[in-house]
């Protein structure tokens, strides 16, 4: 390891670690992050304990997006993928932000997680039908979909680094906001925060993180739900600690996940996204049973 970070000499070894294991990391740290984070806040802003990236129509929009490059566009790169992805992901969390806003009472809770899950639901039927008439489409969209970090190079990392860093900024940037909402609407807007802007950034925030996410790696499901609950548990309610602490710990549970991966199915593996529903939901059910998980 030495050797090849700081005086490669062109061996099999270093050729692995800079080419494979490095991109494979970073790209492992970047993604578990904003998945993380952007668990933390879809919980906080819908205060919903089952909300996670997904509920916002994200995952659906992405896979709708995806399908569509590679049957209409004949898209088979990964790097095609992931524009496609981070488009669907952009225009799925925006129309159901659109609808939940429609009303009087404007973006809630409630009226967020009823438009997420509508849209996903008409995506995923869409998404359905397309990988239905063609064979190839199904091919080409299982491998995406499964959830990998496997084939991912430093170029995938890059075109999303970016999307992920603003993202990161404008969630830490909420956190004071996100504590006096959980007091209450009402109680926020006497403190001085505009109850609306604050919604608007947020929901800016996670189509960021989880849309790049998404389209870098395919849908990682289970770890924006499991990982802030976990992380409440030692932190409080307070997001100033919360938000980064489900950062750090979604990079260590994806990159573990993956490590676990590639180790108990060789000399194949195991893709990262099976192994964090294999890991996550016994470990989740065992910490519900034995503690109180503090409240979102």
């Amino acid at each position: 390891m030495w050797s090849a970070l700081f005086a490669p000499t062109g061996t099999e070894n270093d050729i692995v670690i800079r080419s494979l294991r490095i991109p494979r990391t970073g790209l492992g740290v970047l993604v578990g992050a904003a998945l993380g984070l952007a668990g933390a806040l879809v919980q906080g802003f819908t205060r919903n304990p089952l909300g996670d990236p997904g509920l916002l129509g994200v995952n659906a929009g992405a896979a709708f997006f995806v399908v569509v490059g590679i049957y209409v566009f004949g898209v088979t790169s990964l790097l095609g993928y992931v524009w496609f992805a981070f488009a669907g992901a952009l225009v799925a969390s925006v129309t159901v932000f659109s609808l939940g806003a429609r009303g009087r009472g404007g973006a809630t809770p409630v009226t967020l997680a009823l438009s997420g899950a509508a849209v996903s639901f008409l995506l995923g039927a869409l998404t359905s039908s397309i990988i239905l008439i063609d064979s190839a489409t199904l091919d080409a969209y299982r491998f995406w979909n499964v959830g990998s970090l496997a084939g991912r190079d430093a170029e995938v990392a890059g075109q999303v680094v970016w999307f992920i860093a603003i993202g990161a900024l404008l969630a830490l940037f909420s956190a004071p906001a996100l504590n006096a909402l959980s007091l209450g609407e009402d109680v926020a807007a006497s403190l001085g925060h505009s109850v609306r802007r604050t919604r608007t950034i947020g929901i800016l925030a996670i189509t960021l993180l989880a849309g790049a996410a998404t389209a870098a790696c395919g849908p990682i499901v289970f770890l924006g739900l499991i990982v802030p609950h976990v992380v409440r548990a030692f932190t409080g309610p307070d997001y100033r600690w919360l938000l980064p602490a489900s950062a750090l710990s979604g990079a260590v549970l994806l990159l573990g996940a993956d490590v676990v991966g590639r180790v108990v199915a060789r000399p194949g593996e195991l893709q990262v996204g099976i192994v964090v529903a294999l890991i996550g939901a016994p470990f989740f059910i065992a910490l519900i049973r034995r503690r109180k998980l503090a409240e979102v």
